[in-house]
C-alpha cells in the first residue's frame, strides 16, 4: 500500500513530459495505416489499381496545367508590363549604379515573370553594344532574385493549417534567402574586383567555341500546343524597345503572323545627308512576306495589349491557384501509406558512412537535371515546396535541391548563347557564364560547410514567425520584392548622392540592430546593460504583437460590417409585409446577436 500511494505521488511528475515543447520542424510521422494488398480480395486489388491509376492521371493533368497557366501568366505580365520593362532597360545612365542594375533585373523578372526573357533582354543589350558586360551583371544577379518569388506565392496555397504552412513557407523562402545573401556578398566583390567578368572573359577566350543549335525545348514540346492555342507573344518586340528601336514601340506583343518568308533585294534608297540636291545610293532592302496566321484566340482581337494581359492575367492566376490547391489535396491523399514510407526514405535518407557528405551534392545534380528538364526553375521549386508542407521532404533536403534548380536554369541559357551569330557569340555566352558562376560561387559560400548553411536557419526563423503570424508572409513578400526595388529604382533616378544618403543611414542600423542580437543570444556580458534587451523601446519597435492585435481588430471589423450587410439584405428579402411586427422583432433580434458577435470579436482581438 505504501509503494502504491508513493507510485501514485509520483504521477504529477511523469506528467510533466507532456509539456516539454516538441520540435516544429520534426517530420511528420508517417505510418502505413491502409489494408495491405496481401490482404486484399479481388476486387479490392482492382479497385485499388484503379484509384491510383485515376490519381495519377489527375495529379499529372493538373501538373500539366499548373505548367501552362505559369506559361500563360508569363505572357500577361509581359503583355502588361512588357513594353514598361523594355523602357526600364533603356535607363542607361541609372543601369550604371550596380545596386540600380539589381533592382532593375528584378523588377523586369516580376514584370514578366520570366527570368529567361529578362536575360535574353539583357543578352540582346550586350550584343548590340548597348550595354558592357561589366554593367550587366548586376542585372543578371537580379533576375535571380526575381525567378524566386513564384515559389513563394505557392506556400501561400497552405496558410490553412499552420504546421504545413511552417514548413511549405520554410522551403520557399529558403531559395530567397540563398539569393539574397548570394548577392550581399558577391555584389560588393565583382563591383571591387570585377572577377566574374574576368573568369568569364578568359573561359571564352580560352576556347574557341562555335555557334551550336539552339536551346532544346523538352517541356515546351508539350505545352505549346496548348498556350500557343491561347497566346503567343513576338518576344523581339520587348528586345527592340530595350535596343533604341523606334518602330518597335508602335507594334503590339501579340503575334499575328507565325509564318514569314524575307526577300532581300538592293534598291536605290534616298541618302539625307545631301545637301544642295536629292541623291540615292544602293542598298539591300529587306522585305518581310506574311504567309500564315496564327491560330491563338486573340490573333484578331481588337483590344490593346494591356486589356489582352489583364485578362489572360486574371484566368492564369484562378487556374494557377485552382491547380495548386487540388495537386495539394491529391498529394496529401496519395502520399499516404506505404508511398509516403517510400517516397520519404528515398527523398530523406542519406548515404552510409562514409559518403553521407554526398548525399548533398547528389541531390543538386538531380535538381539541376530536373530544372534542364522543365526548362524552368519556377516550375521545378514550386512544385517541391508543396511537398516540403505535408512532410515528404525535409527542409534539408529542399535546400540543395533548390540550389540545383539555380544552376539548372542556367544551362538552357548557355545553350541558347551558344546559337548565338558568330559576330555576337563572345558576349552572349559570357553573360550566361556570369549566370552560372555566380550561382556556383554562392553554392560554394552556402553550401559546403553546414556552419554557413545560413540560408537554412533564417528560412526556419521566418517560417516560424509566419506560422505565428501568417499576416507577415503577405508583408515579407509585398516588402522583399516589391517596395524595396521600387524605392531603389526610385532614389536611383534621383542621383546616387540621394541614394547613397537615404539607404547608407538604413543600412547602418540595420547593420547594428544584427550585431545587438547576436550579442544578446550568446555573449550578452559583452554589451552594455541598456542594451541587452530592447526593452526600452517601444513594444512596436521590437515586437509584432502590437502590430498582429491591429491586424486582428482589422480583420474583427470587416467580418462584423460583412455580417451586418449579410443581416440587411437579408431582410430586404423576406418574403411580403403581412407580419410586418414579427419581422420587425426578427430582425433586432438578429441584429442584436450579430452585433453581440462583434463584440466578441473585438474584445478577443483586445
Amino acid at each position: 500500500i505504501f509503494f502504491r500511494k508513493n507510485s501514485l505521488s509520483m504521477a504529477p511528475a511523469v506528467s510533466t513530459a507532456a509539456l516539454i515543447e516538441e520540435d516544429p520542424w520534426d517530420m511528420p510521422e508517417l505510418q502505413d495505416t491502409g489494408v495491405k494488398w496481401a490482404d486484399l480480395d479481388t476486387k479490392g486489388k482492382i479497385l485499388r489499381v484503379l484509384t491510383i491509376s485515376a490519381k495519377l492521371i489527375l495529379l499529372l493533368g493538373f501538373l500539366y496545367m499548373f505548367v501552362c497557366s505559369l506559361d500563360i501568366l508569363s505572357s500577361a505580365f509581359q503583355l502588361v508590363g512588357g513594353k514598361a520593362a523594355g523602357d526600364i532597360f533603356q535607363e542607361n545612365s541609372v543601369l550604371s549604379n550596380p545596386l540600380a542594375g539589381l533592382v532593375i533585373g528584378m523588377l523586369v523578372t516580376l514584370l514578366v515573370q520570366s527570368s529567361s526573357t529578362s536575360s535574353s533582354i539583357v543578352v540582346s543589350m550586350v550584343s548590340s553594344g548597348l550595354l558592357e558586360v561589366s554593367t550587366a551583371v548586376p542585372i543578371i544577379m537580379g533576375t535571380n532574385i526575381g525567378t524566386s518569388v513564384t515559389n513563394t506565392f505557392v506556400a501561400m496555397t497552405q496558410v490553412g493549417d499552420r504546421n504545413k504552412f511552417r514548413r511549405a513557407f520554410a522551403g520557399a523562402t529558403v531559395h530567397d534567402f540563398f539569393n539574397w545573401l548570394s548577392v550581399l556578398v558577391l555584389l560588393p566583390l565583382e563591383v571591387a574586383t570585377g572577377y566574374l567578368v574576368k573568369l568569364t572573359d578568359l573561359i571564352v577566350k580560352s576556347f574557341n567555341i562555335q555557334s551550336g543549335e539552339n536551346a532544346p525545348a523538352l517541356l515546351n514540346v508539350i505545352t505549346d500546343p496548348f498556350t500557343h492555342s491561347i497566346i503567343e507573344l513576338d518576344e523581339s518586340v520587348i528586345s527592340g524597345i530595350a535596343t533604341g528601336d523606334p518602330e518597335a514601340k508602335n507594334k503590339s506583343l501579340i503575334k499575328v503572323w507565325c509564318q514569314t518568308a524575307s526577300n532581300t533585294t538592293v534598291q536605290n534608297v534616298t541618302v539625307s545627308n545631301c545637301s544642295d540636291f536629292t541623291c540615292w545610293e544602293l542598298k539591300n532592302v529587306t522585305e518581310v512576306i506574311n504567309i500564315k496566321k496564327c491560330n491563338h484566340i486573340f490573333v484578331n482581337t481588337n483590344l490593346s495589349d494591356l486589356a489582352v494581359g489583364l485578362i489572360l492575367l486574371a484566368c492564369s492566376l484562378l487556374i494557377l491557384c485552382t491547380c495548386l490547391i487540388l495537386i495539394v489535396k491529391l498529394l496529401n491523399s496519395m502520399l499516404k501509406g506505404q508511398v509516403a514510407v517510400v517516397i520519404n526514405k528515398i527523398m530523406n535518407t542519406d548515404f552510409p558512412f562514409p559518403f553521407a557528405w554526398l548525399t548533398g551534392y547528389i541531390a543538386i545534380v538531380f535538381g539541376a537535371g530536373m530544372t534542364f528538364i522543365v526548362q524552368s526553375s519556377s516550375v521545378f521549386t514550386s512544385a517541391i515546396t508543396p511537398l516540403v508542407g505535408i512532410g515528404v521532404i525535409k527542409l534539408e533536403r529542399a535546400y540543395p535541391l533548390s540550389l540545383g534548380s539555380n544552376i539548372g536554369t542556367t544551362t538552357t541559357a548557355i545553350l541558347a548563347a551558344m546559337a548565338s551569330p558568330g559576330e555576337t557569340l563572345g558576349n552572349s555566352l559570357q553573360i550566361a557564364l556570369v549566370h552560372l558562376f555566380f550561382n556556383l560561387s554562392g553554392i560554394v559560400l552556402w553550401y559546403p560547410i553546414p556552419f554557413t548553411r545560413l540560408p537554412i536557419r533564417l528560412a526556419k526563423a521566418l517560417g516560424q514567425l509566419t506560422a505565428q503570424y501568417r499576416w507577415f508572409s503577405g508583408f515579407y513578400i509585398i516588402a522583399c520584392f516589391f517596395v524595396f526595388p521600387l524605392l531603389v529604382f526610385g532614389l536611383s533616378l534621383a542621383g546616387w548622392q540621394v541614394l547613397v544618403g537615404i539607404l547608407v543611414p538604413i543600412v547602418a542600423v540595420l547593420i547594428f540592430a544584427i550585431i545587438v542580437n547576436i550579442l544578446q543570444n550568446h555573449k550578452p556580458q559583452w554589451l552594455p546593460s541598456a542594451l541587452r534587451s530592447w526593452d526600452f523601446l517601444p513594444q512596436w519597435a521590437h515586437s509584432l504583437e502590437p502590430w498582429d492585435r491591429v491586424v486582428t481588430i482589422m480583420v474583427a471589423r470587416c467580418c462584423c460590417c460583412c455580417k451586418c450587410c449579410n443581416v440587411t439584405e437579408k431582410d430586404e428579402e423576406t418574403g411580403t409585409h403581412e407580419n410586418k411586427d414579427n419581422e420587425i422583432e426578427m430582425y433586432d433580434k438578429e441584429a442584436k446577436k450579430t452585433s453581440d458577435s462583434c463584440e466578441i470579436l473585438k474584445a478577443t482581438s483586445l
